[in-house]
């Protein structure tokens, strides 16, 4: 389900791999102190009206909730691919400009509700959720969605499909998370647009990119995947099938060598595989063959009545040797390859593509 992502791990992804690593690591700490998670929760009247600024910081960035912690890191680690793609700095944009759109967002969605509802909101769900529903917006635009399978008859699953469902639980797992998806999704939206010129106003300066890439980067960055270790186990079963392939044609090569070599008298040629004794009028045809007298009869007839006649081709099947010839060899050769090969369209293949 992951394989629009890819499977290199967190390779190139070092902001990615921070926030996992830092964030998750605050709400265990949140969770065995729990004397500590008022200072962390996102109260938007201790905000507005005490003009607590520590709890607009820390309330949008350290997850309380244990199941929130681990959907939004499930998230964090399938967009990774965006770092990638983008560059750290502008990654780090992304969120910087998200997190500060959606800070302002919360705000207005909290009025609108209270007034059309009638109905004050005081306290949301805190952590770093609204940027990373910002990050559905790039998702859904940017990356192509293939089909995987289909349940039922007529549902189909993407490689898209698993990414939307922890979305889903995570909008699920709060009462006003709604809020705070909306208020991401309209970010992350705005953002990506460039609406107002707002990635030119909201973005990381060059000095704390290089301040990250000399201090923060070699920390969490990931090593390089080994060459040897496969990309995916789909890719890696079709190699494996097609050496074995590979093997079993070479053995069927040798095995129909040895069998007419037993059966045909020995000749002073050079080479192990000696394939002329089997097609021998694959290549120059008929340069060593002596001069003979051309009959009266013959002396009326063209110049291509000289060459040697074609072989039978009343027991060569038509479809393989069209499948020779669009491999770009000619129906002369495809003919006699197929006719020595007993017709088998491997052994053929092989021989052809060897001489």
């Amino acid at each position: 389900m992951f394989t629009t992502t890819g499977s290199r791990g967190l390779y190139k992804a070092p902001l990615s791999k921070g926030l996992l690593l830092v964030l998750n690591g605050l709400t265990v700490m949140l969770t065995l102190l729990p004397h500590y998670q008022e200072m962390f929760e996102y109260n938007l009247q201790a905000v507005a009206q005490q003009h607590q600024v520590g709890r607009l910081l820390f309330g949008r960035l350290v997850c309380l909730d244990v199941k929130d912690a681990f959907c939004s890191s499930l998230l964090i680690y399938n967009f990774r691919i965006f770092e990638r793609r983008f560059g750290t700095r502008k990654f780090a944009s992304f969120l910087l400009g998200t997190w500060c759109l959606s800070a302002l967002m919360d705000f207005l969605l909290a009025q609108a509700f209270q007034y059309l509802f009638d109905y004050e909101v005081e306290e949301l769900p805190a952590g770093l959720l609204a940027p990373v529903f910002s990050l559905f917006a790039p998702f859904y635009l940017l990356i192509p969605k293939m089909p995987v399978t289909q349940i039922l008859g007529h549902i189909h699953i993407t490689n898209k499909s698993l990414v939307y469902v922890v979305g889903l639980q995570l909008l699920t797992s709060s009462p006003f998370m709604w809020l705070l998806a909306l208020s991401g999704l309209i970010s992350g939206v705005l953002y990506h647009s460039n609406f107002l010129w707002i990635q030119k106003l909201l973005f990381v300066p060059v000095w704390v990119s290089y301040i990250g890439r000399y201090i923060l980067e070699p920390v969490f960055s990931s090593s390089q995947p080994s060459s040897e270790t496969p990309v995916g186990m789909g890719a890696t079963l079709e190699i494996q099938r097609q050496q074995r392939m590979d093997m079993l044609d070479q053995q069927l090569l040798l095995a129909q060598y040895n069998e007419a070599r037993r059966n045909t008298r020995p000749q002073p040629q050079s080479g192990l595989f000696q394939w002329t004794r089997l097609f021998p009028t694959l290549r120059h045809r008929g340069q060593n063959r002596p001069p003979t007298e051309p009959s009266p009869q013959a002396q009326p007839q063209t110049q291509q009545s000289t060459q040697p006649p074609l072989l039978d081709n009343s027991a060569v099947a038509e479809e393989q040797v069209a499948l020779l010839v669009e491999m770009g060899f000619s129906r002369i050769d495809a003919l006699e390859a197929l006719r020595a090969s007993n017709n088998d369209i491997n052994i053929a293949t092989n021989f052809l593509l060897q001489h």
